[in-house]
């Protein structure tokens, strides 16, 4: 993994959601509606968290994944008290929140990642 001094440089909307636990718009991401093979790293320090193979169309505006890759993205309790963060296990970047009991697919989890917090690398 890259070390912090080596971390890819963020743009103003990339800071504000990895760095500042920031949302992008619904339907606003460019990987929401994306559909081709490959995987997912980490905009931040290209730590691979998702695949392509986990990905799936549930409808919320943001890319949905119902796996992760290994132990690449942690869970913590949100500053809200309701919901559950996932960040990066590498650099500890926003990615968005994980949802589970909606059924969407069997493995019945979604995790609702910020397009602004991933990059996507072509099969």
């Amino acid at each position: 993994m890259k070390s912090k001094e080596h971390y890819n440089h963020l743009d103003h909307k990339e800071a504000f959601v990895l760095l500042h636990k920031g949302t992008e718009p619904p339907f606003s991401g460019e990987y929401n509606n994306h559909k081709a093979k490959g995987k997912y790293v980490c905009r931040q320090c290209e730590n691979v968290l998702y695949t392509s193979d986990d990905k799936f169309e549930s409808g919320c505006g943001w890319p949905s994944f119902d796996d992760q890759v290994d132990a690449n993205v942690t869970r913590v309790p949100d500053a809200d008290g309701r919901r559950v963060e996932i960040i990066c296990s590498n650099c500890d970047g926003h990615l968005g929140h994980v949802f589970e009991g909606e059924r969407f697919t069997e493995k019945n989890t979604r995790h609702c990642v910020n397009s602004l917090s991933i990059k996507f690398v072509k099969e």
